[in-house]
């Protein structure tokens, strides 16, 4: 069975834009992805360093992969925060670290989540814009969306919110603040797409409605507030399971549901 084609614009609808969250949401990028590229700057730089699973499922309370770095230090290398020019060394193994993921993508070992190319595309063909609020670095995003989607695919998204673009990260709202001022749209008209209970709060406090699909660091956090809770977007042969939230109908995730998520 495949999803209803539908010419419908629903331009001026209640929903005309979906703001993605990347790691956990589009991808389960997390354990697989920059975790494994964190343990390999850290040998490259001839640091000791291991992130394990469970380590590096604690450290995700973090966001920010520069700030997770200094967290890591603060809390278990204490004696590391004395080098010389440390925010430039942060910064410096973060780029390090950056490159192994992006070479990672390329390689096309993460792939997208359920549903996540359908609902791009469906969104597209129905004149709703789409946008992406991540803390991650615009490399990693422009790099999965690529490997994921083709080469232009970077070009269908109206806004990408992504990196230090604003100093605040989640929890804060900021990127969300930055993301609705570029869309040109009210909150209210908008919806986001979020994995974890930060990017949840900052996605409230911004005044979007948001749909959870939680990751697999993820599914245990508090998501009260959210529209929905599901297991992912759902595809036509692989339907969502719903862990919190009256969803209307079951299956996929597409813009007639997020219209009812909203109503």
């Amino acid at each position: 069975m495949k999803p209803p084609v539908d010419s419908k614009d629903y331009a001026d609808s209640a929903v005309r834009a979906v703001v993605f969250d990347v790691d956990g949401t589009l991808a389960d990028t997390e354990r697989d992805g920059h975790r494994p590229a964190f343990n390999a700057a850290f040998k490259e730089s001839g640091l000791d360093w291991d992130w394990s699973v469970e380590l590096y499922g604690e450290l995700l309370a973090i966001t920010g992969g520069k700030e997770r770095i200094r967290h890591f230090m603060e809390k278990y290398v204490p004696a590391e925060l004395g080098r010389s020019g440390l925010d430039d060394w942060i910064a410096g193994l973060h780029r390090v670290k950056t490159k192994h993921y992006v070479s990672l993508l390329e390689s096309g070992g993460i792939p997208l989540r359920p549903g996540v190319a359908r609902l791009i595309q469906h969104l597209r063909d129905r004149n709703i814009k789409i946008a992406i609020a991540t803390t991650t670095t615009p490399e990693n995003v422009t790099a999965l969306l690529r490997s994921a989607l083709g080469e232009d695919s970077p070009g269908w998204f109206d806004v990408i919110g992504a990196g230090d673009i604003v100093p605040r990260k989640k929890p804060e709202p900021d990127i969300y603040h930055w993301v609705l001022e570029q869309l040109g749209l009210p909150a209210e008209q908008c919806m986001a797409i979020e994995d974890s209970e930060n990017g949840l709060k900052a996605s409230l406090a911004a005044g979007l409605d948001t749909l959870v699909t939680v990751s697999d660091y993820t599914r245990s956090q508090d998501f009260r507030g959210a529209s929905a809770v599901l297991s992912d977007l759902g595809e036509p042969t692989q339907p969502f399971t719903v862990l919190e939230g009256g969803v209307p109908q079951s299956g996929w995730v597409d813009v007639e549901l997020l219209l009812k998520l909203k109503a």
